[in-house]
């Protein structure tokens, strides 16, 4: 008997008892599915936030005054003085391997503009921190250090903003109106799109960082040339603990803390972010093999099931075509064969409600959903061996029968 002829027949023998063959299938269908929405849904929220950490930058530091406690690590403790415009100067001329290092500070402001108002956050910033967040200008250009140190009247604006006060008009040249000052739109920055925590990057508004002190926010925060925040990139290949620990060195000393008081600043390094998100997912991975193990167990058991009843029912039958010449391989391989073609049906009917299943998640919940075409192939290849492992001891068993036997069993 050839192999389609044998799959036919395999065919033939599951549809005439359809409801046994369909419950011996439920195990497989079962653990495919639930494997592949899970792992659809998994990796479509690990792209996600690829995109999202790539769009802060994977080499940035982040340098705020104050605590912070980050991967069980923490950093002083309570408020601290803010951090200024010489601590940016002393980062950038000592620490080696820093490519590009600015602060940052920034408050809510209206836009004013022919009518058009609209709120966002305005931050003022120098002239590196777009280079040390790899965020780009569409149109237009941004502003140079002399217009940073001069403190002029420019803002680059975010896609959001030019949408809300612009519409489909140009931008470039226009005067807007922050809070009571006039400024002039020089650039259009590149849509960022979300944060890593959920908020619209293009809803922001850059300025000079001393126009932003003396003309917007006005704040007296106590100390010369404050910044809220510090931004420095980390040059690729340059070992980011090594430029983390002379960065927090460097500081300790600016900031007169002495041999074992604590920081009161703290360095983010995103990199120890992802390396988390890795072990999660990672963890995750292991949790979601071990349940698929368990589901194709479960299943491959029914299915063992399933064909030793099959070649009890059918004893007569296989007597009679060993009685007629066929082999005990012939029938050995007719039953993995029919073992194989419940599982590989089973595989595909999972396969199918698991991308179904995925899309109804991601749906419902607002998730993204990646379905990668391997996962068709690493379904489909896992029923074919449990169909073979678990069907063999069926099939050897039929095939072993004695002809004599077989023909008399009632």
């Amino acid at each position: 008997m050839n192999f389609m002829s044998a799959v036919s027949v395999a065919l033939l023998a599951l549809r005439v008892n359809l409801l046994r063959s369909v419950l011996a299938m439920l195990g497989i269908i079962i653990g495919v599915s639930a494997v592949i929405a899970m792992v659809s849904v998994t990796e479509g929220a690990k792209r996600a936030m690829e995109e999202r950490i790539a769009s802060f930058g994977a080499n940035l530091l982040v340098i705020r005054p104050g605590s912070s406690a980050f991967g069980g690590r923490r950093s002083g403790a309570g408020t601290a003085t803010f951090l200024t415009d010489a601590d940016v100067e002393a980062i950038r001329n000592e620490i080696p391997g820093i490519v590009a290092v600015a602060g940052e500070m920034s408050g809510s402001q209206p836009l004013v503009v022919a009518g058009e108002n609209w709120t966002t956050n305005v931050q003022g910033v120098h002239a590196d921190y777009f280079e040390a967040r790899d965020w780009f200008v569409e149109s237009g250009r941004a502003f140079t250090p002399a217009e940073v140190r001069s403190g002029a009247r420019v803002i680059m604006i975010g896609r959001t903003v030019a949408t809300e006060l612009f519409g489909a008009a140009d931008p470039l040249g226009q005067t807007v109106r922050v809070g009571t000052v006039q400024m002039e739109v020089i650039g259009i920055m590149a849509p960022k799109g979300q944060s890593s925590w959920g908020t619209d990057q293009d809803d922001t508004v850059f300025a000079p960082i001393t126009t932003t002190r003396s003309r917007l926010l006005g704040y007296q925060l106590g100390v010369r040339d404050p910044v809220f925040t510090i931004y420095a990139e980390v040059a690729p290949g340059t070992n980011i603990s090594h430029a983390v620990a002379d960065l927090e060195e460097l500081l300790r000393i600016r900031r007169n803390i002495q041999p074992g008081a604590e920081d009161d600043f703290s360095v983010n390094n995103l990199a120890e972010f992802i390396r988390a998100r890795n072990e999660t997912e990672t963890q995750l991975g292991v949790l979601l093999a071990a349940a698929a193990v368990i589901s194709l167990l479960v299943g491959g058991i029914g299915i063992m099931n399933i064909m030793l009843v099959s070649v009890t029912e059918r004893t007569r039958e296989i007597g009679l075509r060993l009685a007629v010449g066929a082999r005990r391989a012939d029938v050995r391989n007719q039953f993995l064969i029919e073992s194989v073609v419940l599982c590989v049906t089973g595989g595909i009917a999972g396969m199918a409600i698991g991308v179904a299943g995925a899309y109804g998640i991601g749906n419902l919940g607002g998730f993204p959903v990646s379905i990668h075409p391997a996962i068709a192939g690493i379904a489909i290849g896992a029923a074919v061996f449990v169909g073979l492992f678990f069907g063999f001891y069926p099939a050897h068993r039929a095939s072993r029968l004695d002809p004599i036997e077989a023909l008399r069993f009632e």
